[in-house]
């Protein structure tokens, strides 16, 4: 009932077709390898590369920061100690 109708192919006869022989032959790969699924990788390995460099320069970023304000902190500490041991 819920299965769809998939239309008929129709069919297709064989033909041989005469492939002359005086063509140069194609030029063999170094590797034998095809280089299509080395391109994949690249695009991803350069991609998660780059994620990972913007997280680090977040996290880079927010420690800095966060130093900064503990300094801050610190400074205006010892001021206020410093003040309250005078008086």
């Amino acid at each position: 009932m819920f299965r769809p109708k998939l239309p008929d192919t129709p069919h297709v006869p064989n033909i041989t077709t005469h492939i002359p022989t005086d063509h140069a032959p194609a030029p063999a790969t170094s590797a034998g390898r095809p280089a299509a699924p080395y391109v994949g990788v690249g695009v991803g390995a350069v991609a998660a590369v780059v994620v990972v460099g913007v997280v680090l320069t977040a996290l880079l970023a927010a420690v800095a920061v966060s130093a900064v304000s503990v300094a801050i902190a610190a400074v205006v500490l010892r001021s206020l100690v410093s003040n309250a041991n005078k008086h």
